[in-house]
């Protein structure tokens, strides 16, 4: 074969490797949360065994009160009936008391291992870098943690108990039966043969349906938590109904596949339950005719009946568990697929010690892409920053501002060339003492739920509420802080819903302020903030920045205009550099920049009167 054909082949081979290399990976998973309590486990297995044989003692325990306690009991002697009656109903406890034992160990432990998988999972997706979160789709992440982990707790909850505890009762029921009765024990192994075959052809298709509910839900999930997280986006576009025909059509894929679910349940069940009927119907007579002929007592009729009813109950508990069980390994390929990820941005091996830092900052020859199939977004650059020169960076949208910002605070690293702060490559410190000298403010000033106070105390969760208010003095935050309901102490609700834009922004000024650091960087950071606002910032920005190295990055030159330097950028590369007031004597693009922003001024300061005369001589 040859060509597109024979490509769809080579397709479906690496397909079916890949699917083979992520099930041995999520085996290895459960293999290794299961590791740790291998002894609880065996402990368990104990318990269900012992449970089971209790359990299964009561039609035997049955046959001979009414072969041997019957009779004893018509001749006076109600000893051995007593006795079975005792026995049955010890037994009963045995089992009853075991299997409570072992559903609040069996629970309590699956729990403890979930707990160690989500937290394991947490902090997982916490260290990966932003080009994982920028790529991979947060409602995935959410289905990673709610679903996926659903699934997975129910193998946890009911995986012994199937694994062990049924498969053990058919083989007990089958050896009970046999060695009561041969002729009974054969009849029940050939209609065990159909009921195989149904279960066969009941677990090849129930694998496929359910892997296309796990996939169909997180596509659910994924969207609805996508369609939340930019509800502004929906609104301004008036995205509702187009999202509302996505979000059915997906609703509508998850309950075609719950309906093939339900439809191949309502011909696997009664089947199965046809079939255990057929089975009891056929031991009853083969056992009725030998009774009859003097070949078999009648209580060990009455128990064969018994274990027959009992026999395919756990093969209809063994399929149905098929499908946990494979809800469960799609589950754990998708959470072990998650786990596998690694951060580009890692630790050095041997981190260089930096516990002080001056702030020196040097770009030498550093270029950088996004995707290996992408074009370069910052072209080889060089440039030199001495310790508390403050330097703004400007250009247009996509030139490759916030590219430099994202390398310094090495949220990304570089593809080529190096930056150093201080003389250390910023690679060879572990990012915790990266992050203690470098510190972005950037415009999405994301608060989290809790108070103002616990928002602003990230950047310093050793901050007393006296530096807290200080911090929010600096940059102006106390006044509208002050008028909130309850200060500092009041609930910013999810996502800072109860701020404006620019007030979340101030309080974002407040965490960088206490975390104090050798380098800041405002990446757009007074984009949220109006005139006045930013007129009342602009005063703690001066202070603070005048003490620090300080990059900003801005469209509104009245916040440039503070810098020592400008770098201008356009396409990846710096094509001026230099004082606010050179760059401005230049004529070059910054000057420019100045010259548009003066007019819009000098027009803005223009009495109104004026402006409508200037208006209708236009």
């Amino acid at each position: 074969m040859s060509g597109p054909g024979r490509a769809r082949g080579a397709g479906s081979a690496h397909y079916q490797r890949m699917t083979k290399e992520e099930r041995r990976a999520s085996l290895r998973l459960l293999g290794s949360l299961l590791n740790p309590y291998t002894w609880q486990l065996i402990g368990l297995s104990i318990v269900v065994i012992v449970a089971q044989l209790a359990s299964l003692a009561g039609p035997a325990i049955i046959a001979w009160g009414i072969d041997n306690g019957l009779p004893a009991l018509a001749e006076g002697n109600a000893i051995p009936a007593i006795g079975a009656a005792a026995t049955h109903i010890l037994a009963a406890l045995v089992a009853g008391g075991l299997m409570y034992v072992f559903i609040r160990w069996n629970m309590t432990l699956g729990q403890t291992m979930l707990y160690s998988l989500r937290k394991r999972l947490f902090l997982h997706s916490q260290r990966l870098d932003m080009k994982f979160h920028e790529t991979y789709a947060s409602g995935r992440t959410v289905a990673r943690q709610t679903s996926d982990m659903d699934a997975l707790a129910q193998l946890l909850n009911s995986g012994l108990d199937i694994m062990v505890g049924s498969v053990l009762q058919m083989v007990f029921t089958m050896v009970l039966i046999v060695s009561m009765d041969a002729p009974s024990g054969l009849v029940m192994a050939g209609l065990l043969v159909p009921a195989t075959m149904l279960s066969v052809w009941f677990q090849k298709r129930s694998s496929v349906i359910y892997r296309q509910i796990q996939t169909n839900s997180a596509r659910l999930i994924s969207h609805f938590v996508e369609t939340v997280s930019g509800i502004r986006a929906v609104k301004t576009y008036r995205r509702q109904q187009a999202n509302g025909e996505i979000y059915a059509q997906l609703a509508e894929d998850h309950r075609q596949s719950a309906l093939r679910s339900i439809h191949l349940f309502g011909i696997y069940q009664p089947t199965l339950r046809w079939l255990s009927s057929i089975t009891i119907a056929a031991v009853l007579v083969v056992g009725g005719f030998r009774v009859l002929g003097g070949e078999l007592q009648v209580g060990v009729l009455v128990a064969l009946v018994l274990y027959a009813r009992r026999f395919f109950q756990p093969i209809d508990e063994i399929a149905n568990f098929y499908n946990t069980f494979q809800s469960a390994v799609a589950a754990l390929e998708k959470i072990s697929g998650l786990l596998a990820e690694r951060p580009t941005v890692t630790d050095p091996k041997d981190p260089v010690e930096l516990p002080e830092a001056r702030g020196e900052i040097v770009f030498d020859n550093v270029s950088f892409r996004y995707q290996d199939d992408l074009p370069l977004a910052l072209q080889p650059t060089s440039f030199r920053v001495p310790a508390g020169q403050t330097v703004a960076i400007v250009g247009s949208t996509g030139a490759g501002k916030s590219t430099i910002a994202k390398l310094m605070a090495r949220f990304y690293d570089v593809t080529e060339g190096s930056i150093t702060l201080d003389g250390v490559n910023i690679k060879d410190l572990d990012l915790e003492t990266l992050t203690n000298h470098i510190v972005m403010v950037t415009q999405e000033s994301y608060l989290f739920s809790g108070s103002v106070a616990d928002n602003m105390a990230i950047g310093n969760p050793q901050a007393t509420r006296e530096e807290i208010r200080a911090a929010a003095k600096i940059i102006g935050a106390d006044i509208f802080i002050d008028q909130l309901p309850e200060g500092f102490d009041t609930d910013v609700r999810a996502r800072g819903g109860r701020m404006s834009a620019g007030q979340r922004q101030m309080i974002s000024f407040g965490r960088a302020f206490l975390a104090d650091p050798t380098v800041l960087i405002l990446d757009e950071a007074t984009s949220s903030l109006d005139a006045p606002t930013e007129a009342i910032v602009q005063e703690g920005l001066e202070e603070l920045l005048g003490q620090r190295t300080s990059f900003i990055i801005a469209h509104r030159l009245s916040t440039v205009m503070i810098a020592d330097r400008v770098l201008v950028v356009e396409d990846g590369q710096i094509i001026e550099d230099g004082t606010p007031e050179e760059l401005i004597s230049t004529g070059g693009q910054f000057s420019q920049l100045h010259q548009a922003w003066q007019d819009s001024l000098s027009h803005s300061e223009l009495p109104a009167s004026k402006q409508d005369g200037e208006s209708d001589a236009r």
